[in-house]
């Protein structure tokens, strides 16, 4: 059995990772392969399998610890104290990278074109077991993070709000097209952004339509980071999933500055999605 990755090893995949995060967040091309081969060259032995599954929980670090992740890297979270220990400490001290994000996720943004809106949906990533490590140096490590000042850019990016009006609009052309495409052209004209008309009230952003007629309810969340990325949902966005899950839909929206795509979650929030409790009102009586 191959041993644990060495710290110098770590630290080599670390920085060739966040140096590719930060040509995702610029919009720069680069090629994941090349980035690969030139990598295990630097390394000791290391198949490509081994490289990617590094790459791939470094992802999963990442977004726990409220970072975007690079999108082809899908978090896997079975990983080493020695990373987490060299992602955080980078992060702390690696102000470039917080500036890049912190730009990303507050700049305005307008509704992307794309050749056929039609081929943008996507299957949603399967759900898979959500554990966080169970190894006491990672807690501990993981605790001071938690209670410095580094800012939550998934926050932030929810904040955003021509982001997330601009991802409610393409959701608005990619149900007009689907129903359209379908014949459906008067369901169609029908479309309401419930957001606009009535507020965050509703508890979902779209009421579109399926081709029998029935209501499609839709909540929108955007965000220019990857699929995988977390997001925030109100209680009043769950407690409508619930109770009217026969006809309720959450749109993930990913990649939206870059190459935006959709994928569908359908019914209960709760059933689709783990939800973390992280705020609470609290009363004296």
């Amino acid at each position: 059995m191959k041993a644990d990755w060495s710290i110098q090893e770590v630290e080599l995949i670390v920085t060739d990772y966040l140096d590719m995060l930060m040509q995702e967040l610029a919009g720069i091309p680069f090629n994941k392969t090349d980035h690969r081969r030139r990598l295990r060259e630097l390394l000791s032995s290391r198949t490509d399998g081994s490289i990617e599954k590094k790459h791939q929980n470094i992802s999963a670090i990442l977004l726990e610890l409220g970072f975007p992740a690079i999108d082809g890297y899908k978090p896997l979270k079975n990983y080493q104290s020695l990373l987490f220990e060299a992602v955080s400490n980078r992060l702390n001290s690696q102000e470039n990278l917080k500036r890049e994000v912190l730009s990303t996720v507050q700049k305005p943004v307008e509704v992307p074109m794309v050749d056929d809106i039609l081929t943008v949906l996507e299957p949603a990533p399967k759900r898979e077991p959500h554990f966080y490590s169970k190894s006491r140096k990672v807690r501990s490590k993981r605790e001071p993070y938690a209670q410095s000042q580094n800012a939550d850019f998934f926050e932030l990016e929810a904040k955003n709000v021509a982001l997330g009006n601009s991802g409610e609009e393409f959701v608005i052309k990619y149900e007009k097209a689907r129903l359209i495409h379908s014949g459906k052209e008067k369901l169609a004209e029908q479309i309401e952004q419930v957001s606009k008309t009535q507020g965050p009230s509703a508890g979902f952003d779209i009421r579109s339509f399926e081709e029998n007629g029935k209501d499609r309810l839709i909540e929108v969340k955007t965000t220019a980071s990857g699929r995988f990325t977390p997001f925030y949902v109100t209680k009043n966005e769950l407690l409508t999933s619930q109770e009217r899950h026969k006809f309720y839909q959450l749109y993930r929206v990913f990649l939206f500055r870059s190459k935006p795509g959709i994928f569908a979650l359908p019914g209960r929030i709760d059933g689709a999605c783990f939800l973390d409790p992280i705020e609470y009102l609290a009363k004296i009586a």
